[in-house]
């Protein structure tokens, strides 16, 4: 198997998910299910078939399910062995492929998802990694977002950051990159990150969504990177200084994205990814043809 440029995928997983409580009063909201599956697992499954081996998960209080999850669990699988059901036990062995390692990083305060990257740094080390905020589910069948992140990195060396267009009338929800001279592609060369701004002051209509790779000069970087008005480290702002330094490029994804820590978002995901699952999707689609045609 050819070895992957990116071998490390550091997921930020501390956040307090308030927007779905109480649902996330005990739980994790990265542990919310898209039909059969918890988001962060997606997102996982996205990281290793990257190629990534090494699985950092910056985690807070409360978040101990997310541990469990990754484990092994003998019960379970004593009791699914004894009655036969190997379906099941696959399934439940399957979270978690062989080779594939867990580690966790606790961030104890919440400053910033720039603090919470710089917190794997013990874990990462001198090497580029990947970053995946799990919230932003993207289905973009076998080649997921990461894999073209890395695809693009093995060729240049740079750090890249995923982006998508967005309507401008909805820029200031998000950081916006600016770029040279349209290419043609989906690739480009980056000049700048606006975090949030108004929709006549944006550079353009493309988004930042939460997938990245970086070089490790980022840890640096973040640690000089000074606290924005709420006392949080900005990962953008640490990006901006690394633009000027090495160059970032950003590639405009392949696939379809929902933003999970929205409940709207969440939702639809949950409609699209039952409609295609294996198992249920003929019959969900039929119940809903029958809700629409009795409604």
């Amino acid at each position: 198997m050819t070895r992957s440029a990116i071998e490390t995928v550091v997921f930020p997983v501390a956040g307090l998910g308030t927007r779905f409580l109480p649902a996330t009063k005990a739980s994790p909201k990265e542990m919310l299910p898209i039909v059969d599956k918890p988001l962060i697992q997606y997102a996982v499954e996205e990281a290793i078939a990257a190629g990534a081996r090494t699985l950092v998960f910056v985690t807070g209080r409360t978040k101990r399910a997310l541990e469990d999850h990754f484990d092994m669990a003998y019960e379970l699988e004593t009791e699914l062995a004894q009655r036969g059901k190997q379906d099941l036990l696959d399934t439940v062995r399957g979270v978690l492929p062989e080779g594939i390692h867990c580690v966790y990083v606790r961030q104890r305060e919440a400053l910033g998802l720039g603090h919470a990257v710089l917190c794997a740094r013990p874990l990462v080390g001198d090497k580029p990694f990947g970053v995946i905020l799990a919230d932003d589910l993207i289905e973009a069948g076998d080649r997921p977002v990461m894999m073209q992140l890395a695809e693009r990195y093995a060729a240049t060396g740079r750090s890249v950051i995923s982006v998508e267009a967005v309507e401008p009338s909805r820029t200031q929800h998000y950081g916006v990159v600016d770029i040279e001279a349209e290419s043609g592609e989906r690739f480009h060369s980056v000049r700048g990150i606006v975090e949030k701004p108004a929709p006549e002051d944006a550079p353009s209509n493309l988004a930042v969504v939460g997938r990245y790779i970086l070089t490790p000069r980022i840890f640096q970087l973040l640690e000089t990177t000074a606290p924005d008005h709420r006392g949080e480290i900005q990962l953008t702002d640490a990006i901006a200084s690394l633009i000027d330094e090495q160059g970032v490029d950003c590639l405009e994804f392949e696939g379809t994205h929902y933003d999970c820590g929205s409940k709207l978002g969440y939702l639809r995901a949950t409609v699209d990814y039952a409609l295609n699952h294996p198992e249920l999707g003929a019959d969900f689609a039929a119940f809903l043809r029958d809700r629409e045609v009795s409604a």
